[in-house]
């Protein structure tokens, strides 16, 4: 276990050395190659998991097939954890985008915790919190943003959380099929290539395999307003 990636999770901000070395004690890892579902929409949540390595996207499903990705997470973030408050059934389907490591903790463990630190539950609060933020704010770009807008508004997202900084600018390996990309975005494959395609003609991007260089960030910052 890679604990100081598991440490860096808002779960654990308000423990001390011992604390954290407790929960850890209390987490079972599980490892995911990429396209693996951790859980699918409908099913009991009775576990949440804080990722180690690789990446996670999180997404709905419609009745004929179609897809919309609500987040790409990485190491040290949560997910599942809405079930473990809420006796519903999961709302999202999680799976694997690349080799992923997981380590899961149960409701009674979470619970024992809370009970033990109460302080705790105020990061993971603030965590969630985060995450409707950011929910909200994607339905707002729906209603008041053009795609070429969302494209480099998601762009600039997956480098702040994935990217890492080259010679020739911020290298953003974010492991998403084209299909996946405009899933996030949330428009076609076909408009989001488009505005891909764009920003590269203007030297903004370079596209590669399941990852971008972004070239001029002040550009795209820009155009994402």
């Amino acid at each position: 276990m890679d604990e100081n990636i598991v440490r860096s999770s808002p779960l654990f901000a308000a423990l001390d050395d011992n604390g954290k070395q407790a929960v850890l004690a209390s987490m079972t890892q599980e490892d995911f190659h990429r396209s693996a579902v951790i859980f699918r929409e409908g099913e009991p949540g009775d576990r949440l998991f804080i990722i180690g390595t690789g990446k996670v996207k999180v997404g709905h499903a419609s009745g004929d097939g179609r897809e919309n990705l609500l987040a790409v997470l990485g190491p040290g973030e949560t997910l599942g954890e809405l079930s473990l408050f809420d006796p519903a059934p999961r709302n999202a389907t999680a799976t694997a985008v690349a080799e992923t490591t997981l380590y899961s903790l149960t409701q009674q463990d979470l619970y024992r915790v809370l009970a033990q630190r109460p302080e705790v539950a105020r990061h993971l609060l603030a965590s969630l919190a985060r995450r409707l933020r950011k929910t909200n704010e994607s339905l707002a770009d729906l209603v008041f943003a053009d795609v070429p807008g969302r494209v480099a508004k998601n762009l600039l997202d997956l480098a702040q959380r994935f990217g890492r900084q080259t010679d020739d600018g911020v290298m953003v390996a974010h492991g998403l099929t084209q299909e996946e990309l405009a899933q996030l975005v949330g428009a076609s494959r076909e408009t989001v290539n488009k505005a891909l395609a764009d920003f590269a003609s203007r030297g903004w991007i370079r596209l590669e395999a399941r990852a971008v260089l972004l070239q001029d960030v002040e550009r795209l910052r820009r155009r994402s307003r």
